[in-house]
C-alpha cells in the first residue's frame, strides 16, 4: 500500500555548549558543530583531526497535503433545517425558557413588564425552528453521499454544499439509527469521490486525518493517531468504534477519517467530552459498517439487522475466576429472551460466549457488533463456556427490528470476606411480581455482596450459573466456590451478573 504522505520534513537537533560563541557570534563554531548543522565548509585540517560526527537524529512528521488536495473536494458541508413540535414541559419550548427566567435585555424599557407579567403559557405543543450543520463525503460520482443519521434526523430540508460552492437539495434515501449512518442523493454527475479503505488493517498508533466542517468552518483538516479499536459505547452496541485523538468538534459529524494512504477508513461520529467540545477522545464508525448500511438502503430502502436475543456483559477477572476461565475474555450471557433465537438454540444464562464463527469474542461488545452486521436468517456457530468446559451451539439469527442487544453493567467494587446475604424463599405473589419461577429474596446485603452492588429487594437466581431454589443449593454452590462467585440477580425486571470477591 503506497502512502500518500509526501516527502517528510527532517528536524535536526544540535546542541551548542554555552561559551562556544565568541565576540564574532555564530561565525565561531567548531568543526563538529558545523557538521551537525551541515552549514558551510570544513577545513582540511579540521577534517583530519576531528573524527566523523555521528549521524543526527531524525524526527519524521507526516504531511497530509497530498491527501487533502486529492480528496478534499469530495468532502461536503451539510446544513439542515426543519420545524419540530415542543410542549411547555420541553426544555426548548418558549414557555419553558420563560419559567427558567427572563431572557430580556435589562436596558429594554419594557423589561419590567415582561419580567413581572411574563408570556402566557400553557398553550400546548408549539412549533420551533430547528437548524444544524454537519459533514459528509461523496462515494459515488452520480451523487451518493454518506453522513451520520443524527445529522439529518428530523430535517425537512437538507442542503449539500460542495467545495466549489455549488449547493444541492439532497434527498435522504434512508437512515439507520442503530449504526448512525444516513445515505443522501444529490442531483449531480461526475462528482469527485473518496477512495474507500479497510479499517481492519488499521493499527493503533497509525496516523489518521479528519476533514469536516467544525462549527461551520468548511473543509477543516485535523490529524491524529488511532488510539484504540473496537470500542463499545453505551447504546451503540452495533458499532465497534475506532477511537482517535484527531480533533473533532460539532459540525465534524459525518465527515471522513482517512488513513495515511488517503483511503477512508471511518466516519467521524462522536466525541467524549465534559465540556461539549473536543477533549482528545474522538470516535469513528468503521467504513465497513457504513458501506454495509449503504448497500441495503440503496437496494431496499431500509436496513435489517440480525438479532440473537441475549443480554451480555463484560467478563472481568472475578467472573473468570468464578467460571474457571483461563482469562477474562468473552461475553457473559446475563439474560436470554425466551422467544428469541438464542433460547431456541439452547443458550442459557451463565454461558460465556467465546467465539462466533471462529471469531474470538474478547470484549462483550464484540458479540453485538458481529451480530449487527449479519443478516436475519443467517446461521452462526457459537463456542460457549458452560459448566467448566467448552460447547458448540448453532443459532439461526432473527430480525432485530426495533430490538437491540443490550450490554449490561455491574458495579465491581468488592472486598475480601464472606458473602453477606440474608436470604429467604420467595412468596408466590413476589415470584409473580418479579416474573420468575425460582430464586431467593435478598432481604439484606452486607460485606462483599453489598460492596459489589447487591441490594436488599434483589432476587438471587443463580450462583456461578447454577440456579438456586433453596438454601441447600446456595450452600452447595458456595462450598464449590473459590475466592469469588458470580451472582445472577433480578432487579426491576432486569437480570445481571454481579461479581463478588470472597477473599
Amino acid at each position: 500500500m503506497n502512502s500518500l504522505i509526501s516527502t517528510p520534513r527532517r528536524l535536526v537537533l544540535a546542541l551548542v555548549a554555552a561559551g562556544m560563541l565568541g565576540a564574532t557570534g555564530a561565525g565561531l563554531v567548531t568543526a563538529r558543530t558545523a557538521h551537525a548543522f551541515s552549514f558551510g565548509a570544513t577545513t582540511a585540517s579540521a577534517a583530519a583531526t576531528d573524527p566523523a560526527p555521528a549521524a543526527p537524529a531524525l524526527v519524521t512528521l507526516p504531511d497530509f497535503s497530498q491527501i487533502t488536495a486529492r480528496y478534499g473536494a469530495a468532502v461536503v458541508n451539510i446544513s439542515v433545517s426543519g420545524v419540530r413540535k415542543v410542549s411547555d414541559d420541553d426544555g426548548d419550548a418558549p414557555a419553558a425558557r420563560q419559567r427558567r427566567g427572563p431572557q430580556i435585555d435589562p436596558d429594554d424599557p419594557f423589561a419590567p413588564f415582561f419580567r413581572y407579567f411574563g408570556v402566557p403559557g400553557g398553550q400546548g405543543p408549539q412549533s420551533v425552528p430547528m437548524r444544524g450543520e454537519g459533514s459528509g463525503f461523496i462515494v459515488d460520482p452520480n451523487g451518493i453521499v454518506l453522513t451520520n443519521a443524527h445529522v439529518v434526523k428530523g430535517a425537512d430540508r437538507v442542503t449539500v454544499k460542495l467545495t466549489d460552492r455549488r449547493e444541492f437539495q439532497a434527498k435522504v434515501l434512508g437512515a439507520d439509527p442503530k449504526t448512525d449512518i444516513a445515505v443522501l442523493r444529490i442531483d449531480a454527475k461526475n462528482l469527485p469521490t473518496v477512495k474507500l479503505g479497510d479499517s481492519s488493517s488499521l493499527k493503533v498508533g497509525q496516523w489518521v486525518l479528519a476533514i469536516g466542517s467544525p462549527f461551520g468552518f468548511e473543509n477543516t483538516v485535523t490529524a491524529g493517531v488511532v488510539s484504540a479499536k473496537g470500542r463499545s459505547l453505551p447504546d451503540d452496541s452495533y458499532v465497534p468504534f475506532i477511537q482517535t485523538d484527531a480533533a473533532v468538534n460539532p459540525g465534524n459529524s459525518g465527515g471522513p477519517l482517512f488513513n495515511a494512504s488517503g483511503e477512508v477508513v471511518g466516519i467521524n461520529s462522536q466525541i467524549y467530552s465534559r465540556t461539549g467540545g473536543y477533549q482528545g477522545v474522538s470516535f469513528a464508525i468503521p467504513i465497513e459498517v457504513a458501506t454495509h448500511v449503504q448497500q441495503q438502503i440503496v437496494k431496499n430502502g431500509k436496513v435489517e439487522h440480525a438479532r440473537l436475543g441475549v443480554t451480555v456483559q463484560e467478563v472481568n477477572q472475578t467472573f473468570a475466576n468464578s467460571f474457571k476461565l483461563d482469562k477474562p475474555e468473552g461475553a457473559l450471557v446475563a439474560n436470554v429472551d425466551e422467544q428469541g433465537p438464542a433460547a431456541q438454540a439452547g443458550l442459557k444464562t451463565g454461558d460465556v460466549i467465546l467465539k462466533i464463527d471462529d471469531q474470538a469474542i474478547v470484549s462483550s461488545g464484540d458479540l453485538p457488533a458481529f451480530i449487527g452486521q449479519s443478516q436475519p436468517g443467517q446461521k452462526v456457530q457459537l463456542e460457549v463456556w458452560r459448566g467448566g468446559h467448552a460447547e458448540t451451539v448453532v443459532a439461526t439469527l432473527g430480525n432485530a427490528n426495533d430490538t437491540s442487544a443490550r450490554v449490561a453493567r455491574a458495579d465491581a467494587g468488592v472486598k475480601k470476606g464472606q458473602l453477606g446475604l440474608m436470604l429467604r424463599p420467595l412468596e408466590p405473589g413476589e415470584a409473580r411480581e418479579a416474573g420468575v419461577d425460582h430464586g431467593l429474596l435478598i432481604e439484606d446485603a452486607r460485606g462483599p455482596a453489598a460492596l459489589a452492588g447487591v441490594q436488599g429487594g434483589d432476587v438471587l437466581l443463580a450462583i456461578n450459573g447454577t440456579p438456586v431454589k433453596g438454601m441447600d443449593q446456595v450452600r452447595a454452590a458456595m462450598d464449590k466456590s473459590g475466592k469469588s462467585v458470580a451472582l445472577l440477580i433480578e432487579r426491576d425486571g432486569q437480570r445481571i451478573f454481579v461479581p463478588v470477591n470472597l477473599g
